[in-house]
């Protein structure tokens, strides 16, 4: 039993030990000095082993919660603790019920990070008769410098019309269903119905239209995600466009026509026009190319999401859905009181739409710059490659929103860094580092009680 006491007690002291060391030397010093430590400890048990000095002070204990939100009354003002003062002057309420941790940030934060937030509402909507589209890219934030996005409507039977690109199309529908058209390279097409909650894709060059459907009164509405941050509409390629600025004679030679036959097309883009509405299960054109082997659609809302305590997390990269090689994508789901856990992806960035509910999360860009923002349904994030992020629910429902990465396989990094290293450096007691979950749970739960 002394000989049992005394081994744990010897374990005890060199944990002790080594948390005191200062980072810089614990390379060096732990080797050298562990004999010396074990030797004094196995003489003289008795004696208690002196609390380690911090390197660098404490970090504080202030709480930094969230102070207000849209359905609290309080009137939100830029005062946190003893630090701020009240506004004065003129005061948008209801833009600052939205931003709490803009208005009064917590005390974490530090120095600056960009805007890693922007609400598709305030993005300028290009309004036509067959529908509407708004878009964000580099000019209404700069952070988003690998991927841009797009949300369109389309009444029943509206289409986009035929057109392509010179960057990958991402599509995740939002409301009711649409139908893409698409050939590819060798004369090979591809028809099919995309409904709410599935995904599409189009590689870089290949040529498709999209069409609301009459499943639904209201027609489709969905996301798009291009990997480019500076893409727009100037980047699109469209069929009537291109034909309304080629030559009829031209047009009429390459498709041994008279000159005739082309004098109703249009004499510029048509862009979003009104169409009549096909049924979802219209069946593609007899083709003799045959149709492309790799769907260009998914039905990612079939896809049994893994369930943690406090959410749920579904993945579709190219390791399911096989077409989609530059662009992949995470939906969570993080119950109240719950969290998406502290991380950071290792070589993508994160283009974030929040889909419900309300969230908090500070993004830390290295040297101590951290900045806290707050979402809203609608709403759109931005965290470039290595920043480590949370995602936290600040609100009494489900919080579900889309993370979406510009690379084929989805990548995240949980760190399960062996204890005795995280002891060094945060200075943990052994009980709590033995509380650390050994298995990556993507959404962490409230604290059990």
């Amino acid at each position: 039993m002394n000989k049992l006491f005394t081994a744990v007690l010897c374990a005890v002291l060199y944990s002790q030990f080594a948390a005191g060391i200062p980072l810089g030397d614990a390379s060096v010093s732990i080797a050298s000095s562990v004999s010396t430590s074990l030797s004094e400890a196995a003489t003289s048990t008795s004696d208690a082993a002196a609390k380690p000095s911090p390197t660098v002070p404490y970090a504080s204990d202030d709480p930094n919660y969230w102070l207000w939100n849209e359905t609290t009354t309080t009137d939100p003002e830029p005062v946190r603790g003893s630090l701020g003062g009240s506004i004065l002057g003129p005061q948008n309420i209801p833009l600052d019920k939205q931003n709490p941790d803009l208005l009064a940030p917590p005390t974490t934060d530090n120095g600056d990070v960009g805007n890693a937030k922007w609400p598709f509402g305030l993005s300028k909507n290009r309004l036509v008769s067959g529908g509407w589209i708004r878009t964000q890219n580099v000019e209404q934030m700069p952070l988003s410098t690998a991927m841009a996005g797009a949300n369109i409507r389309l009444k029943p039977g509206a289409i986009r019309e035929l057109h392509w690109h010179n960057v990958a199309e991402w599509a995740y529908v939002l409301e009711g269903s649409t139908q893409i058209t698409s050939v590819d390279q060798l004369g090979r097409n591809y028809v099919a119905t995309v409904n709410k909650g599935d995904l599409w894709y189009f590689p870089p060059g290949i040529p498709h239209s999209l069409q609301a459907t009459n499943d639904s009164a209201a027609g489709s509405e969905f996301l798009l995600i291009f990997n480019s941050g500076t893409f727009g509409d100037s980047n699109t390629f469209l069929l009537t466009d291109w034909l309304a600025h080629t030559p009829k004679e031209v047009i009429a030679k390459n498709f041994q026509d008279d000159i005739e036959d082309w004098d109703q097309i249009p004499g510029r883009d048509l862009y979003i026009f009104p169409g009549v509405a096909l049924p979802s299960d219209q069946k593609p054109p007899e083709d003799p190319f045959g149709t492309i082997p790799q769907p260009f659609s998914y039905e990612f809302s079939k896809v049994e999401p893994t369930r943690y305590p406090g959410g749920s997390v579904k993945i579709a990269d190219s390791t399911t859905f096989s077409i989609a090689k530059e662009i992949a994508v995470a939906e969570v789901t993080v119950e109240p009181g719950a969290m998406r856990a502290l991380h950071w992806h290792p070589t993508q960035d994160e283009w974030g739409l929040f889909l419900e509910g309300n969230a908090r999360a500070t993004i830390y860009a290295a040297s101590g710059n951290a900045q806290t923002f707050d979402y809203q349904s609608g709403d759109i994030s931005y965290v470039p490659t290595g920043w480590g992020h949370y995602v936290e629910n600040t609100g009494n429902t489900t919080l579900r929103f889309l993370e979406i990465f510009n690379t084929a396989v989805f990548e995240d990094w949980l760190a399960l860094t062996p204890p005795a290293l995280v002891k060094q450096h945060l200075q943990l007691s052994d009980s709590t580092i033995a509380k650390f979950n050994k298995t990556k749970n993507y959404v962490v739960g409230p604290k059990s009680s």
